[in-house]
């Protein structure tokens, strides 16, 4: 007890050193708190003061900003020019003009505006502002913007282009320069008021400057309706307000009642919302809120005027407000924020010689106290420490300490123990939770299990339902055979043990893993070399049986995540597969893609080059592109095969060229029947087969040329084209009803169209309504401007659905698809974006429609579904376009074309980059890392691969 007591003793005279030391210290505080609050408040009245001459100093430029240019719009308002109605007559005051502009450097624009809707402009161009012209010479340093109209009210728009002597350097007709002054405030507030009016500040469009506009109505104008506008800057009130900042971090502004900010002390700051933006910037859409936050306060305590203290993004600032006099119709405000840790600086600095003064005191009582206590408090001090750090979650840190008091020592040993068993926990739950494959997950498990128990070997065995045997998973060190046969999966848990014991030798402790249905999963085995055999704990027995129940769940859900993620590839591969499967001239291309896209990834990836120097995918980021290319044409699946294999103009679920065959047979028979007839009649019968035979003769060539015309080409010249209409105008004779044995839809086309009477006189080609199928309820949502359309789609839509007529078909000058046919098979994509975006898909997979969704979208914004442009498609995606366009050009297997060589393809697919349709470096690397041979080594024909030139395809540096 005496030693207790000595070391209660020890700590006590500590803890009264300490409580010495903290009394002072609390004295020094409160002394040195009260010197700075002082020192605080005459710092915050001195920037007050500051502020309220600031606002005097503002008033002053305001004036001096609208009051020269007041002055020069009153004696223009005397000038000939408003009554010149000509564009020659303005020009001779453009000396005027031009010297009121030179005049002040705060007048940006001197203008006029006229009744009839012509306006006369001049505009000052500074050398860095010539950009903002792309149509300016380099020279310009005036710009003339005039627009009048002749005697038939039709616009004329010119630029005139001056160079700083006022000489005519160029002369611009821009058809678009739409505008008209008379519906311009500054123009309908002048013409009414008849005095000089100041419009509100705004932001230039042209200059994107903050200013004013000041007006005014000619006088004596009469009807002409003339009225004269001078705008002027305020932009140099921001550098003003910068060079009168309290400290470097100070922001100043200016603003109106509306809120608007019409200065701004950081002058790299753009005050105008936007390109198009028509005023200022709002003080609460600045980067940094602390203005707005001080007119909030100001507002929210009653008094605009004073001081305040608030908080604005993390960081103390002092807000301040002074009302301005100049503009009264505008409410102008000026408010200040200061940072207080830069406006107090001084006041900290003093503060820290107080602190480190008293400090150092402190610490000198310290020292006494501590070698005071030191040699009986050093070990709790230690101890102390330890426990710290598991108060921060270190639960590795060992705690034990060496002490003379044998409480603190137990304390140690105690916390110790714990400390290690937290940290085991804590490693097996990682590995629970982070384990990404199976097999890695039941090592990590086990390492950590036979760790906890203090052990070095172990097993864990799984359980086949199949065979009814426990397989080995996992074996470390101990050499157990790789089965354990007849094993049941109703056994309980005690008559699986009895079972595994009598196989396995050595003093094993078990523990059976089941799942949350209770269904055996496997058995995990612990050799127990270290303590006593033959008396295992109970608490450690159950300790592991807890222990493996978390690890059978964990298992289980790792099972069941690698199933579902199998049954999800193999979902996609058979969706894929149908697809190439639905047509035998597709087949394949949902297989190649993805190895091709996914070849060209991996050189991606490799890279050093821009852009790809900084390109990499995370594991996550390669499987949803993985699945994307495979999922690339699933839309295909609603395509109709026979728009997508059409071979030839004429054909849909078969080819119609047999049909007009058959007219042609009947034109054929009925020359012979007429040549018959008419040597019956009596006709020479010499003349009258010559004339059989020419018309034979005349329908063997027509049908020849229509049935090369089926088959479609590159291009059709109009005299073909007129040439099927002409052979489509032969009549035939019909006997037949064309109205019976027809399906409902057939029937439908026909609804309200009578029935001719037989015979029937038909076209031998003809566009017939019953050709044309209504989309009806069926309208996809492609158009921009679709409620439905969701997605971003941007396609035309094709009036009808379908067009058969045999005229419109066979007229196609290229290739075989009508528009019809041709959206049709684009659709593909619009189908496969809204099937991928019905699907459940995790976050981790969110981008799948998307990714999938774009490979015919171009660079230049012309392809489809949404008519993206490079900026809106990522690496992935141009890759995807690159890879689907090689795959197509090199196919053999497509009814309409050839399989391409290498060398054939590379060089469509430049003029393509050319175009703007694919991707440029994206290509460059396709050919540069030899991809494109690769994949033709793997899936083209011998007869397509050729000796390619790839310098021919990579553009000169």
């Amino acid at each position: 007890m005496s030693a207790k007591h000595q070391s209660a003793q020890v700590s006590l005279a500590f803890l009264i050193a300490s409580a010495i030391t903290l009394g002072m210290l609390t004295l020094t505080i409160v002394l040195v708190g009260q010197s700075f609050r002082g020192m605080e408040a005459a710092k915050v009245s001195a920037a007050s003061a500051t502020a309220k001459q600031l606002a005097v100093s503002v008033d002053d430029r305001i004036r001096a900003i609208t009051g020269p240019p007041a002055a020069a719009l009153a004696v223009l308002g005397h000038d000939p020019l408003a009554k010149t109605d000509s564009l020659e007559q303005r020009l001779a005051r453009l000396p005027v003009i031009a010297d009121i502009l030179t005049s002040s450097d705060i007048v940006s624009a001197v203008y006029a505006g006229y009744g009839d809707g012509d306006f006369f402009l001049l505009r000052k161009v500074r050398e860095s502002e010539v950009s903002r012209f792309p149509d300016a010479p380099s020279n310009t340093r005036f710009l003339l913007q005039t627009i009048t109209r002749d005697s038939e009210g039709r616009r004329h728009p010119e630029w005139h282009f001056y160079d700083q002597d006022r000489t005519l350097i160029s002369r611009e007709y821009p058809e678009t320069y739409e505008f008209d002054p008379r519906s311009r405030p500054w123009y309908q507030q002048a013409k009414i008021s008849g005095i000089t009016e100041l419009t509100d500040p705004y932001v230039f469009f042209t200059t994107r400057e903050t200013g004013l506009t000041l007006s005014r109505r000619a006088t004596g104008d009469g009807d002409s309706g003339a009225v004269f506008g001078v705008d002027v800057t305020v932009s140099d009130l921001s550098q003003q307000l910068a060079e009168l900042r309290h400290t470097p971090g100070t922001r100043i502004g200016i603003v109106n009642r509306e809120g608007a900010v019409l200065a701004y002390s950081n002058t790299d700051q753009s005050l105008s919302t936007d390109t198009n933006g028509a005023g200022p910037v709002q003080v609460d859409n600045l980067p940094h809120p602390a203005l707005a936050d001080a007119m909030a306060r100001a507002q929210t305590d009653g008094d605009r005027h004073g001081v305040s203290r608030y908080t604005s993004a993390n960081r103390d600032w002092y807000g301040m407000t002074e009302p301005l006099a100049s503009l009264d119709g505008e409410g102008l405000t000026i408010a200040v924020a200061i940072p207080a840790d830069e406006l107090l600086a001084d006041v900290w600095s003093a503060l820290s010689r107080q602190t480190v003064m008293a400090g150092a005191i402190a610490l000198l009582l310290l020292i006494i106290g501590w070698l005071l206590g030191r040699r009986v408090g050093k070990p709790l001090e230690r101890l102390t420490d330890r426990v710290s750090s598991l108060s921060r979650f270190r639960f590795d840190t060992s705690i034990k300490v060496d002490s003379h008091i044998r409480e603190a020592r137990q304390l140690s040993v105690a916390l110790d123990d714990m400390a290690s068993t937290i940290h085991s926990f804590q490693n097996i739950a990682t590995v629970l939770n982070r384990g990404q494959d199976l097999n890695t997950l039941l090592r990590d498990i086990l390492d950590q299990i036979v760790h906890i128990v203090g052990q070095n070997r172990g097993a864990i065995y799984l359980f086949s339902r199949q065979n009814s045997e426990l397989t080995l998973a996992v074996d470390r060190d101990l050499n157990l055979p790789p089965t354990v046969n007849e094993v049941r999966s109703d056994a309980d848990d005690s008559d699986i043990i009895k079972h595994l014991r009598q196989l396995l030798p050595g003093h094993p402790v078990f523990a059976i893993l089941r799942n949350r249905q209770k269904q055996l999963i496997g058995a995990m085995v612990i050799e127990m070399e270290h303590g006593d055999h033959t008396h295992l704990s109970d608490d450690l027995i159950v300790f592991v049986d807890e222990i493996a129940g978390s690890a059978a769940v964990a298992i289980e859900t790792r099972e069941l995540i690698e199933s579902q993620q199998a049954l999800l590839e193999g979902i996609i591969r058979l969706v894929a597969n149908a697809i190439d499967a639905k047509s035998p001239y597709t087949g394949g291309h949902c297989d190649r893609v993805p190895k091709l896209a996914q070849m060209l990834v991996d050189e991606a990836e490799k890279s050093t080059e821009a852009p790809f120097r900084d390109f990499q995918l995370n594991d996550e980021q390669r499987y949803e592109f993985h699945l994307a290319a495979w999922l690339h044409d699933c839309g295909k699946i609603t395509s109709p095969e026979y728009v997508v294999d059409k071979a030839v103009k004429l054909e849909t679920i078969h080819n119609r060229i047999h049909e007009i065959r058959t007219r042609f047979e009947v034109l054929h028979r009925d020359v012979e029947i007429d040549c018959l007839t008419a040597i019956l009649d009596g006709e020479d019968a010499d003349h009258a087969r010559q004339q059989r035979d020419q018309a034979q003769q005349s329908l063997q060539e027509e049908f020849a040329f229509i049935a090369k015309a089926n088959i479609g080409g590159e291009f059709m010249d109009d005299a073909d084209i007129a040439r099927i209409r002409n052979i489509a105008g032969r009549r035939w004779l019909r006997h037949f009803s064309d109205r019976i044995g027809l399906s409902s839809d057939e029937h439908q086309a026909l609804e309200g169209i009578p029935e001719e009477a037989l015979p029937a006189t038909e076209t031998l080609l003809a566009d017939k309504p019953s050709h044309l199928r209504e989309w009806g309820n069926q309208v996809p949502p492609v158009q921009k401007d679709d409620p439905r359309n969701r997605w971003g789609f941007d396609m035309k839509l094709p009036e009808y659905a379908f067009n058969r007529g045999e005229v419109h078909n066979l007229t196609i000058a290229k290739g075989t698809l009508t528009d019809e046919d041709r959206f049709k098979i684009n659709e593909h994509i619009v189908q496969t974006i809204c099937m991928l975006d019905a699907l459940p898909l995790p976050d981790r997979l969110a981008n799948v429609p998307h990714l999938a969704g774009t490979h015919h979208e171009r660079m230049d914004g012309k392809g489809y579904p949404c008519g993206l442009n490079s900026n809106d498609m990522g690496i992935p995606e141009r890759i995807m376009a690159v890879a689907d366009v090689f795959e197509a050009l090199t196919a053999v297997d497509r009814p309409y074309k050839d399989g391409k060589t290498l060398t054939q393809a590379l060089t469509i697919m430049a003029r393509m980059v050319e175009d703007g349709h694919i991707d440029r470096p994206v290509f460059e690397l396709f050919v540069r890392s030899g991809t494109y041979r690769r994949y033709g080594e793997q899936h083209l024909r011998p007869e397509q691969i050729d000796e390619v030139d790839e310098s021919q395809f990579m553009k000169a540096d």
